[in-house]
C-alpha cells in the first residue's frame, strides 16, 4: 500500500514538474518558409551571418540567446529544403555512376544534366 501511494505521489509531482516546465519554456517562433533552394539558400546565408553576430560577442545576454532560437527555426526549414534536394540529387548521381558502369550514354547523358542542373542552382 505504501508502495502505491508513493507510485502515484511521484507521478502527480512529475507531472507538475512537467506542467512547470512546459510555462517556462520560451514560446516558439514562425520560421520563413524553404519552398525552393534559392530561398533556402538566401535564409542561410542571412540567417547564419546574423548568427555570427551573435556568437561573436563576449557574452551572450538573455535576448542574444532568445533571438537565437528564433535564428534557429528558420536555419532549420531550409536545412530541411537543402536536405531534401541533395537526396534526390544523390540519387540523380547514382544514375550517373550505374549508366557509366553499363556505358548507357543516354542515361549518363539525361541524369548528368539533371545532376549539374540541381547542383548549380545549390552551389550559385
Amino acid at each position: 500500500m505504501i508502495k502505491e501511494v508513493l507510485t502515484v505521489t511521484a507521478l502527480l509531482w512529475g507531472a507538475t514538474l512537467s506542467t512547470a516546465n512546459a510555462d517556462q519554456r520560451p514560446e516558439h517562433y514562425q520560421a520563413l518558409p524553404a519552398e525552393s533552394i534559392e530561398q533556402a539558400v538566401s535564409n542561410l546565408t542571412s540567417y547564419n551571418q546574423e548568427l555570427e553576430a551573435l556568437i561573436s560577442q563576449s557574452e551572450l545576454s538573455d535576448e542574444d540567446m532568445v533571438k537565437i532560437h528564433e535564428l534557429t527555426y528558420t536555419l532549420e526549414n531550409a536545412l530541411q529544403r537543402l536536405q531534401a534536394e541533395l537526396e534526390g540529387t544523390a540519387d540523380v548521381l547514382e544514375e550517373v555512376h550505374l549508366g557509366s558502369e553499363t556505358m548507357d550514354n543516354s542515361r549518363v547523358l539525361d541524369n548528368a544534366r539533371r545532376y549539374l542542373q540541381s547542383m548549380n542552382e545549390i552551389l550559385q
